[in-house]
């Protein structure tokens, strides 16, 4: 596949979109369609209008500078620490301070209400914090007893 369109950033360190119908658009942001389930497929650049200005099908597509300049984007805007153990809870009423072991170290945060763990699919979970971070258990069976115990209290 073959995709003509030239990014670039900008002195500002905006990324900017050139097509191919010599149309330019300046602060463009990268935007997965299925962050979780698919996050290699289906990427939308998006103008600082809010509205799509590219449809990428698949970054594994893109030459490397391209998709390198994508992927630097969507890790800055994407923050999601994905949760291997969970160490203790404050209470198991909310809300509730969570002490955690993530792929970026350990952390706590305030879960404010068991709605803020939402089920993605048959084992995974989004959990939101009262910052608004989203923490992702990619396996729930894969977690070790403890922390399964524990999230079985709030599920």
């Amino acid at each position: 596949m073959s995709l003509a369109f030239t990014l670039s950033r900008n002195a500002f360190g905006r990324l900017v979109l050139e097509l191919p119908d010599g149309s330019r658009h300046e602060g463009v942001v990268p935007v997965r369609a299925f962050p979780i389930t698919a996050p290699r497929e289906g990427v939308a650049l998006v103008g600082p209008d809010g509205h799509e200005c590219l449809w990428i099908p698949d970054l594994d597509a893109l030459d490397e500078a391209r998709r390198s300049l994508i992927e630097a984007a969507l890790a800055g805007r994407e923050f999601m620490p994905e949760i291997r153990r969970i160490l203790r809870v404050s209470s198991y009423a909310t809300p509730s301070t969570w002490e955690v072991e993530t792929d970026r170290g350990r952390t706590r945060f305030v879960l404010k209400g068991e709605e803020d763990i939402r089920p993605l699919g048959a084992h995974s979970l989004l959990i939101a914090d009262s910052h608004g971070i989203q923490f992702f258990i990619r396996d729930v069976m894969g977690l070790d007893r403890t922390s399964r115990r524990i999230l079985d209290r709030f599920l």
